[in-house]
This record gives C-alpha cells, sequence and structure tokens, in this order.
C-alpha cells in the first residue's frame, strides 16, 4: 500500500459524499495514509458528523475539515477548492437507490449528472491533479434512471481533457456488502423479525464485494491512472439473492422455508434480472493489478458528446423532462422512458 498511496500522503485530499458507505470508508482508509488535509463534504449531517467523531477520535491526521453542502451548489463548492485547494478529489457522493430514483428521476439526474459536472470543472479550473469518479455497473447499459444518471456522470469524465493539470479517472464497481439500503442489513432486520425474507426475483444476480477491499481497489486504481481511463473491479462471479437469503438464514441459526419463509415480491421497475461490467462497446483490458480491469479506448468524438451532454443539462435545468428523457434515451440506446415517470 505504500507505494501505491504515495500520490495521497502529505496532500491535501477532498472526498464527497463523504458520510456515505463508500465515502467514509474511503476517509478512513486515507487517513491511514496521512495526507496535509482531509476535506470531507456531504450534504446529510448526521452521516458526516459521525465519521468526523471517529476519525476525531483517531487523532492522525493534522487538518480534517467537514462541510456540510451540496454538490449541485457550485458557488458553495467553488469556495471549498478556492480555500483548500484539494490536491486529489475522490467524487462519491451519489444517489444510487434504484427504485427511489425512478420515482424521483430529475433528482438523479440533477445530482448524479450535472453535479459530478460541477465537481469535475471546479477541479480542473483550481488545478486538481487527480479526479477519481466512483462509478455502478448500473451505469452498463442502464435500464433505469440511477444508471443513466451515472452513465452521464462517466460521459462528463469522458469529455473532460486528458491533457492538463488534472488527471480525471472513473473506477467502477457493482455492490457492496452492508452498505446502507443494501439487501444484507434489510435480510438482517427481515429475519430478526422471524421472516418473511423478501427477494424480487428467484434468479435474480448481483456483484458483491466488501466495502473495505473496494475502497482499497479505488485508491489503487487512483494510483494507476495517468487520465482517461475507465477502471472496473474484479467482482468475481455474479451471486444470486435468493442463495444470498438462504446463507443467511442458516448463519442465523435458522432453516430456510421451515423457520423463516422466502417470499418473491417481483421486479421493480428498472430492475436487471443481472448486472453487466463492460457496456456492449467495450473491451476488457488487463492491469498491473489482477483485482483491476480497464476499458479498451473507443474512438469518442468529446466535442459532439461535450454538446450533447450540454443540451441535456440545459433541458433538466428548464424543467423540460420529457425532452430531457428523450435526448438521454437518444445518448444511451439501452435506456427506454417509461411512460409512468413524473414529468
Amino acid at each position: 500500500m505504500v507505494k501505491i498511496s504515495e500520490y495521497l500522503k502529505n496532500q491535501p485530499v477532498l472526498v464527497t459524499g463523504a458520510g456515505g458507505s463508500i465515502g467514509s470508508e474511503l476517509c478512513r482508509q486515507i487517513s491511514q495514509i496521512k495526507p496535509s488535509l482531509l476535506i470531507m463534504i456531504d450534504h446529510a449531517e448526521s452521516n458526516l458528523f459521525e465519521i468526523e467523531e471517529e476519525l476525531k477520535s483517531n487523532s492522525i491526521i493534522p487538518r480534517l475539515i467537514s462541510v456540510v453542502g451540496d454538490i449541485r451548489d457550485r458557488a458553495r463548492m467553488s469556495v471549498v477548492f478556492q480555500k483548500y485547494h484539494p490536491a486529489v478529489v475522490f467524487h462519491a457522493a451519489a444517489y444510487k437507490h434504484v427504485p427511489m430514483m425512478e420515482k424521483n428521476p430529475r433528482a438523479a439526474l440533477e445530482n448524479n449528472f450535472i453535479g459530478t459536472h460541477i465537481i469535475a470543472e471546479l477541479a480542473l479550473k483550481f488545478g486538481v491533479k487527480k479526479f477519481v469518479l466512483i462509478s455502478t455497473d448500473k451505469a452498463v447499459n442502464p435500464l433505469n434512471i440511477m444508471g443513466a444518471s451515472k452513465a452521464l456522470a462517466e460521459r462528463v469524465i469522458q469529455t473532460m481533457p486528458e491533457v492538463g493539470p488534472t488527471k480525471f479517472i472513473t473506477v467502477r464497481f457493482g455492490n457492496v456488502l452492508a452498505s446502507r439500503g443494501s439487501v444484507v442489513p434489510i435480510f438482517k432486520e427481515q429475519i430478526a423479525r422471524g421472516g418473511p425474507i423478501t427477494v424480487t426475483h428467484p434468479e435474480m444476480k448481483r456483484y458483491f464485494m466488501t466495502i473495505p477491499e473496494s475502497v482499497q481497489l479505488i485508491i489503487q486504481a487512483g494510483a494507476l491512472g495517468n487520465g482517461g481511463e475507465i477502471f472496473v473491479l474484479d467482482m468475481g462471479e455474479q451471486i444470486k439473492i435468493k442463495d444470498l437469503a438462504e446463507n443467511m438464514i442458516r448463519l442465523s441459526g435458522f432453516e430456510p422455508e421451515k423457520d423463516i419463509k422466502i417470499e418473491y415480491s417481483g421486479i421493480r421497475l428498472g430492475e436487471k434480472l443481472d448486472e453487466e461490467l463492460f457496456n456492449d462497446d467495450e473491451t476488457e483490458l488487463p492491469t498491473a493489478y489482477d483485482k483491476i480491469f480497464m476499458v479498451g479506448k473507443n474512438n469518442l468524438d468529446k466535442a459532439k458528446l461535450r454538446e450533447q451532454l450540454f443540451e441535456l443539462e440545459e433541458l433538466i435545468k428548464q424543467q423540460r423532462m420529457k425532452l430531457a428523457f428523450k435526448k438521454i434515451s437518444e445518448l444511451l440506446p439501452s435506456y427506454k422512458i417509461d411512460s409512468s415517470f413524473p414529468k
């Protein structure tokens, strides 16, 4: 970890979404590397308070700054960048719950897409050395608005300059065990109540990785990146959610179906039966690390894409959501407009 983390040591480091599952673990692991300053941004005051108190008790970091703020607030974020001049930015802030975002599509687009654009532009303006976007497998061939908003965030980073002071990097991976809102804590609560455990579909599969392992690989990918790369973490084989539920029941000392029932609630709006780590037009390339892959570069028309993203951003800001959804489906062929979406 010493050589890998050298780019963070004695440097001011900024983490957005610092109170979330990935963001807080990033703060823990970065603090062990001893940056000169750790700036933590989150709009959720309680989550930010918890990670601040935890890190303060360790007394490792010379300076720790907590900022309660929204990444969509360009003026507020600009003040933070201007005041603290971070050398490295880990952009983990995102709305991530698929069914919730299906009901609130504009919020997903404003936060995950426009918010990413704001933070990336500020990173470039204030001379950040490395910018790491935390992405998701749901951004691959997206069917739901959460995945589409993260796919658009990836495209924002792809349109940023590859030559210049800031090296823009994307790290894509699947689900993490025990994160807020994930199936593991939900299943634990359901088992504690005596069941039933609810699973959407018997064939539903997902990639899983522990939070500490995924964050360690994110930091490694950040060290690898020279600008413009999309790194993909090796998540192993997909696991059936049904099998996970049965194993958790057994580990709790019960017998599936006998002591704790499993009920199937049906696939929710925008969900896939299984996830993918690479888009159909992407190639998988190895890197120096066994657990990190890279997406092969394609012939992207950055100027055209930048123009399309700008048009989409303006439509969202003007609340012309019907046209915005149409533009998204043009940019992301897998995404189809659902007539039930609030406009």
